[in-house]
Parts: C-alpha cells; sequence; structure tokens
C-alpha cells in the first residue's frame, strides 16, 4: 500500500477505491450480460434510451450499460476491458481525465463512455490528433457501437458538405481537434441553418488530452482570405536585417524568445530606408516588418521549427515532430521566414474567423480525456477547464527500468556515447527507440550510426507518411528507430516474443524536454502491459535546457575538476538542478498560457455574442423588427448629434441632419424642413414615419417575401464583414498594449476596456451599414434567389457620408461627431483622452 501511496498519492487511492465499488458491480453483471443473445443485446440500446427518456440519468444506468459495452467488445473485437479500464471509462463519463500509461488500452476504455453518453441521442465527440487514428479508430471501435445499434461518423480533411452533416449527426463522431474547430468556425459563416454541419456540442473524449488542451492550447484556429498587400517589402527587409550583426545591431534573448535592435541597430535601419524616425506611428509597418524579420532569421531554425518542402515553409508541431500542413504563423511571421528561405512569400491573408483550442473545448457541455501524462499539469486542467486528473492503475505492474541520467560536459560528448550506447544494444539485438528534439539531430544522429554501420530508420516530419508503419516495427529484434519527440505516439509498439528476453524495448532520451510531461511520454514507450524494457536519457551541459536555465555554475564546477567531454558526469546535486529547471520552465510556460487566455477571454465573449446573435437569425429571427428598432435607434442618435444640447430650434443643424439621413434611411430630397418650430419628439416622429414609407415602398417594389429574406442575408453578411475588421482591430491593439505596463496601466484590463469600446464601434456600424443596405436597394427580382443573395448583387444610390456635420455651439459635447473629422463620437474619439 505505501507503494501504490507513493505513485497515486492519497487523494488518488480514496478515489480509487470509491470508483471500484463501481467496477466491481459492473463486473458481477457479467454472467447475466453474456447470457443474452446477439439480438437480446442490441435490443439494449432501445431498452436504455426509454429509460432515459423516462427519467433515468445516465448515472442510474451505467453500470449495466457498461457491462452491455463490455460484452459487446468481447463479441465483436475478442477484447474485454480489465477492470482499470472500466475506471478508466468512468471517470471519463464523469467529465474527468483519466491519466491511463501507454499500452493500457485507452481506445478501447472510450467506447465506454461514447456508447452511454450517445444513449441521449445529442451526440458524442471522439478527439485524436490525427487523420489516422480517427479513421482508424472509427472503424475498430465503431463496429462495438454499430453491433448495438448506433451510428459511428468520421470527420477528417477532404470530406464534402454532405459527408460531413451526415457525420456530425451520427450517434458518435470521430475526428480530429483541427477539424471539429476548423468545422465550428465554418458554421458560424453559412446564410441557412441548413447549411451547418454541427449539432451543439455536447460531450467530448480527448485522446491525448494534454497534447490538445495544453501543448496546442495556444495556437490559434484560423480561416483566412487573401489579402491584399504586397509582399515586396519582405524580401526589402531580409536582405537589410541579414545585414545586421549581433550585439552592434541587436541582442537575442533566448530564455524570453526575442530579438530587439540595438540604437546603433535603429540608426542604421533609419539611414537604409531613408527615414528620420522608425518609432514614429507612419513607419510602424516597417518597423514591424523588421521585427519579424530579426525573429525569423536568429530565432526560427530550419528543420527544428518548420521545413523547405516543394517551395513552401511548413511548420513543425514542436511537440510532436509533425509538419502541420496548412498552418501559417501569423503577423507576417511566416512570410518573413519565406523571404528568409528565397521561396514565395505568399500575400498575408486576412483573418475571417478565428478561435483558440482553448475556447473551443470550453464550449462543450461535459469534457474529458485521457493520456498517458497529465499529473504534472494537473494544476492547469482545473484552472484553465475544471477538470481533474486521476491516475488509473496499471493492468499490470510496471517492469520498466527507468535508469539515471548520464550527464556529459559537451554535446559532441553525449552524441558520442548515445551511439556507443546503441551500438552495444543492438549488438546484442535489443530494440532501441531514440527521442530527440529537432528533425536536425535526429538526422545528425543518423549520420553518426551510417557511420559505425547501424542500421536504423529514422521518424520525423520529412517521413510522416511511414509514420505508423515505422513505429509499430519498432518493437522488432534489432530494431533502431530515431524519433523526433513523440511522433508515432498513438500508435503501439508491440514486442517480438524473443524481444523479452533481451530486457524488452530500450529507450535512449537525447535530451531533457521544458516539459517533464514530454519526457515521460517517451519513456512510456516502452513498458506496455507489464513488458519488460528500459529508458536512460542523455544530458549535456550545453544542451538549450540547461544552457538557458542553470548550468552556468554547474559549468564552472566541471571545468574546475578538468573533466574530459567523454567522461560521463555523476552527480545528484546537477540531476536534481534539472528539474529544478524544468518545473521553473514549466511555470513560466503556465503563466504565459494563462495570461494568453485572459486576453482570448476577451476576445471570446464578444464572439459568443456575436455567434448568438448570428445563430437567433439562421433560425428564423424577425429581421424586419429588427431592422425597424435599428433605424430608431440611428434616428435618436442622428438627432443627438445634428441637436447637440441646444434647445433652440433655431440653433440645430437641419441640413446636416437631412443630409445624414439620407445617406442612411430617407429617400433623397424626401425631408424639408419651411418650419422649423418642432420639438426633438416631434422631429423623431416625422424621421420615423417617412423612413417607414420609404421602406414599405421598396418592400412594394421587390416584394414581401424577397425583402424578407434580403434583410436577413443583408445582415448576416454585414455583419460577418464587421466582424472580420474587428479581429484585425482587436489583433492590433492587443500588439502595442503591453507598452500600457510602462505607464502604470494593466495591459490586460486597458485590452477589456479600449476592446469593448471597439465592440460598441462594431456594432453601431453593423447597424448604419445594415440600414444603409436595405434603404438603398436596387435590386432585380429575377436576382433575390434564396441562398444566391449575396452583398455582390446590391448596389447602393447612398451619397457619400457628411463626416464633418456643423453643429452650432460653441463646445463639442460628448455625443457629438468629433471635430477631426473621424466620423466617430467625441466621446470615443478625441474625448477619450480628456
Amino acid at each position: 500500500m505505501s507503494l501504490l501511496k507513493k505513485v497515486f498519492g492519497d487523494m488518488d487511492l480514496k478515489e480509487v477505491k470509491k470508483l471500484m465499488k463501481i467496477v466491481e458491480k459492473i463486473e458481477d453483471l457479467e454472467v447475466k450480460i453474456s447470457n443474452l443473445s446477439d439480438e437480446e443485446l442490441k435490443l439494449k440500446t432501445d431498452e436504455f434510451k426509454t429509460r432515459l427518456q423516462s427519467g433515468e440519468t445516465e448515472d442510474d444506468i451505467l453500470e449495466e450499460a457498461f457491462a452491455v459495452t463490455r460484452e459487446a467488445a468481447h463479441r465483436t473485437l475478442g477484447m474485454k476491458h480489465f477492470p482499470v479500464q472500466l475506471l478508466g471509462g468512468i471517470v471519463l463519463h464523469q467529465g474527468r481525465i483519466a491519466e491511463m500509461k501507454t499500452g493500457e488500452g485507452k481506445t478501447l476504455v472510450s467506447t465506454l463512455p461514447a456508447y452511454l453518453n450517445a444513449l441521449s441521442g445529442k451526440g458524442v465527440h471522439i478527439v485524436t490528433v490525427n487523420d489516422y487514428l480517427a479513421t482508424r479508430d472509427s472503424q475498430w471501435m465503431g463496429k462495438v457501437h454499430e453491433f448495438l445499434g448506433l451510428s459511428v461518423g468520421l470527420v477528417v480533411h477532404g470530406m464534402d458538405f454532405s459527408e460531413k452533416k451526415k457525420a456530425y449527426n451520427a450517434d458518435i463522431t470521430y475526428g480530429t481537434n483541427n477539424e471539429y474547430g476548423f468545422d465550428y468556425l465554418r458554421d458560424n459563416m453559412v446564410v441557412h441553418l441548413d447549411q451547418m454541419v454541427q449539432r451543439n456540442l455536447n460531450y467530448a473524449v480527448i485522446d491525448e488530452v494534454d497534447s490538445i488542451l495544453i501543448d496546442e492550447a495556444r495556437t490559434p484556429l484560423i480561416i483566412s482570405g487573401s489579402g491584399d498587400k504586397s509582399t515586396k517589402l519582405y524580401n526589402l527587409v531580409d536582405n537589410f536585417t541579414k545585414s545586421l550583426k549581433n550585439e552592434t545591431h541587436f541582442t537575442i534573448d533566448e530564455k524570453a524568445s526575442t530579438v530587439i535592435l540595438t540604437d546603433e541597430g535603429i540608426e542604421k535601419a533609419e539611414k537604409h530606408f531613408g527615414i528620420e524616425n522608425l518609432a514614429d506611428m507612419a513607419n510602424m509597418e516597417l518597423s514591424h516588418h523588421i521585427n519579424q524579420a530579426l525573429r525569423a532569421i536568429f530565432l526560427m531554425k530550419k528543420d527544428k521549427d518548420y521545413v523547405v518542402q516543394d517551395g513552401q515553409v511548413v511548420i513543425v508541431d514542436e511537440f510532436t515532430g509533425r509538419l502541420m500542413e496548412g498552418r501559417r504563423y501569423s503577423n507576417g511571421l511566416h512570410q518573413a521566414i519565406e523571404a528568409k528561405e528565397k521561396v514565395k512569400v505568399e500575400r498575408e491573408s486576412k483573418t475571417l474567423a478565428t478561435i483558440t483550442f482553448q475556447n473551443y473545448f470550453r464550449m462543450y457541455k461535459k469534457l474529458s480525456g485521457m493520456t498517458g501524462t497529465a499529473k504534472t499539469e494537473e494544476e492547469e486542467f482545473k484552472a484553465i477547464y475544471n477538470m481533474d486528473v486521476l491516475t488509473i492503475p496499471t493492468n499490470k505492474e510496471m517492469a520498466r527500468k527507468d535508469l539515471d541520467d548520464t550527464i556529459y560536459k559537451t554535446e559532441n560528448g553525449k552524441f558520442n556515447a548515445v551511439v556507443k550506447e546503441i551500438a552495444k544494444r543492438h549488438e546484442q539485438g535489443q530494440p532501441i527507440l531514440v527521442g530527440t528534439i529537432s528533425i536536425e539531430r535526429s538526422e545528425t544522429l543518423s549520420n553518426m550510426l551510417k557511420k559505425h554501420g547501424v542500421k536504423h530508420e529514422v521518424l520525423n516530419a520529412k517521413y510522416h507518411e511511414k509514420e505508423a508503419e515505422i513505429v509499430s516495427k519498432a518493437g522488432q529484434k534489432n530494431a533502431v528507430t530515431i524519433s523526433t519527440n513523440m511522433a508515432g505516439r498513438g500508435t503501439d509498439i508491440v514486442l517480438a516474443p524473443e524481444v523479452k528476453e533481451l530486457g524488452g524495448l530500450h529507450i535512449i532520451g537525447t535530451e531533457r524536454h521544458e516539459s517533464r510531461r514530454i519526457d515521460n511520454q517517451l519513456r512510456g514507450r516502452s513498458g506496455r502491459q507489464g513488458d519488460h524494457g528500459s529508458s536512460q536519457f542523455f544530458i549535456s551541459l550545453e544542451d538549450d535546457l540547461m544552457r538557458l536555465f542553470g548550468a552556468e555554475r554547474i559549468m564552472g564546477l566541471v571545468d574546475s575538476l578538468g573533466l574530459e567531454e567523454d567522461v560521463p558526469i555523476e552527480n545528484k546535486i546537477l540531476t536534481k538542478g534539472i528539474e529544478n529547471a524544468q518545473k521553473k520552465v514549466e511555470g513560466r510556460n503556465f503563466d504565459v498560457r494563462k495570461h494568453v487566455l485572459q486576453y482570448d477571454n476577451v476576445m471570446n465573449k464578444q464572439r459568443e455574442i456575436i455567434y448568438s446573435q448570428r445563430r437567433s437569425v439562421l433560425e428564423g429571427q424577425d429581421i424586419h423588427q429588427q431592422v425597424t428598432m435599428m433605424v430608431e435607434g440611428l434616428i435618436d442618435e442622428s438627432i443627438s448629434i445634428y441637436t447637440g444640447f441646444s434647445e433652440h430650434p433655431e440653433e440645430w443643424d437641419y441640413e446636416g441632419l437631412i443630409e445624414h439621413c439620407e445617406t442612411l434611411f430617407l429617400e433623397k430630397d424626401s425631408l424639408k424642413f419651411d418650419d422649423k418650430d418642432v420639438t426633438r419628439d416631434e422631429l423623431k416622429n416625422i424621421l420615423v414615419e417617412k423612413s417607414q414609407r420609404y421602406y414599405n415602398s421598396k418592400v412594394e417594389e421587390i416584394g414581401q417575401e424577397e425583402v424578407k429574406e434580403l434583410e436577413r442575408v443583408v445582415l448576416l453578411r454585414v455583419v460577418d464583414s464587421k466582424w472580420m475588421d474587428h479581429i484585425d482591430n482587436m489583433e492590433q491593439l492587443k500588439q502595442g498594449i503591453g507598452l500600457r505596463a510602462y505607464g502604470q496601466i494593466d495591459p490586460v484590463m486597458a485590452y477589456t476596456k479600449e476592446g469593448f469600446e471597439l465592440f460598441e464601434q462594431m456594432n453601431q456600424s453593423i447597424q448604419e451599414d445594415t440600414v444603409k443596405y436595405l434603404f438603398h436597394l436596387d435590386v432585380k427580382k429575377d436576382k433575390v434567389e434564396k441562398k444566391e443573395t449575396d452583398l455582390s448583387n446590391l448596389s447602393t444610390n447612398k451619397d457619400k457620408v457628411n463626416n464633418k456635420p456643423v453643429v452650432n455651439k460653441e463646445k463639442t459635447g460628448r455625443n457629438d461627431p468629433c471635430p477631426c473629422g473621424s466620423g466617430k463620437k467625441y466621446k470615443k474619439c478625441c474625448g477619450i483622452k480628456n
């Protein structure tokens, strides 16, 4: 028991004991359920659905539903869930994270909560990290669900609309995190409800949950459209930046991952581009390009951060080593790398829709996940996703031996030692899996092994298509496999029978990762289901982690001892220091993710409002009533602007008011004021009556049903257009907001406040443009067809907006047009400063 306490901790042990009572009840049903015929077993699904509809809960039927799933798996796959797998299934059903070691059958575990939660008919999403796993699992585990009468869908890249629609309407849908997220964004850009593919987000089981919800959490999903900016400046800036010298013209901070121009560098830039002040607002674009070029050239490494393939720059996932096809760095960084690598520089794209995985998955009614490594990140899972982590005991006792780290003075000494270790074990026939942190390092090691005549396979982003095949053979006798980080994760390494006598699979880590969790993932490739195995990390004081986080004092000590580079250093203080360095970096990365989430939460609330309103329109909300309210709001606004604070009608700007209203919602020359002795209320009534009459004439001309459709489509398209601009505005605001800290202003608070003001301005602009388009329609009846109507079909007779209305008063009021001519209210423009 003391050993279990050490492994799982008191809280986990108590929880495991409590849940094992449920497991025992499930197992007690085995004889009863196994005696059912296939037909009787299938009929259990209809029985469960009826019981749920009659008021029972999923918890009420859990034990029997799990027993039925277990028996169905036995009959279709020849696999029966172990007690610990039943335990994992309960944890997933409860909306928690089940930490299960590699090889413990997480894929089979997912069938239990998937079946139970699919009985409500609201849909279950099984989330995997790539298309291969989604396809494999849907075909493999899908047999269990189909046997029990449930439908199974698959969502992968390249499917057409009807295929996706059918897949999402299935009881259980398998797919990737990317595809689920992109489909959500695309669904919120359609103009008809039947063009959406997803249902409401009900319940998700995320495989490799730490990879998706932590490693990729900060990476936004972005749907882009082509921009219209020239790409010439990228190449000009690239040529200039490559002429700069380190320390003289710029300084690099590797810990903070920043490159900053020195005063001498700024002077050189100003002279080169013929400008007086690089920091001037007029030169912001040039300054931004130079900063991105500095990052691209001096921080981003080829074959580590990205590869160049078929004339394109492709990002490499730093955690998995996989290529991220179709993904691009944002804010011009990708273009800067393209200029650096002398490939075609693609135009900067315009963001049409975006969301982070953090905020996408938090929308599910219930969320759960499974992985071999999550406990070290439990604080983050609790803080951001409200999910705790429960460590599930292994089915068989762990037999893997984790050897102490071997530490060397230099990187060269370390790799020489790694090659000797590989050659020694290879000679004995023991299979070896070697983990490296980059493509470059994996190829360096590969070349060294070739010189020593050691036959091996290399698995990195360049050979992505062979991933599953290479990994599946890594447990054969004499196999040597070099892998970047966790490439191949999700594919089991099955040992050949004779290998067990040779000590099982041996893992060699060639460098410690910033996160202990990634190191544990590498170790976890060995020792599955009680198999023998071993692992060891080889480290040098020149490794990035050691160099950046605490190796200076140790290096001084090693130098004083005069140790050779090939002599391993055995030092417990050093080993402890490595773990402390990892903890320090993990804490810093968590803080960064939390900070990013604070900013993203502002945008997320705004996104939820826009998408919710959009959904209401799609579901048939009365747009005509909404347009009427918009017009009345604009009338109130217009009267406020052009009458100011004056109570004397003779001081009101009638001409400016008429011209402004004609731009928005009045017919040209339809309004004159011979008698100017009117009250504000009378003025409003006149404008309301005139606008209604003008709009009604449009309805008669075009037809009521056609106008109803136009109202809907115009509003959706205006919202989409303004939302795209708003995304850009919020991104620009975020880019410069950090400087507020120098003025003792909390940047997040400032971003929240100013972001809200931008959102209000966007809403005002949506109302103005929607009304403007609808009141100045010139559409032929034969063009007004459902699903084909777009703003491109609309032509307006609107006059230019008068940005400088004359207001007869000495002082500019808060709600007056700003004297600067921006077209905004004074309080939302120059008045902010007062």
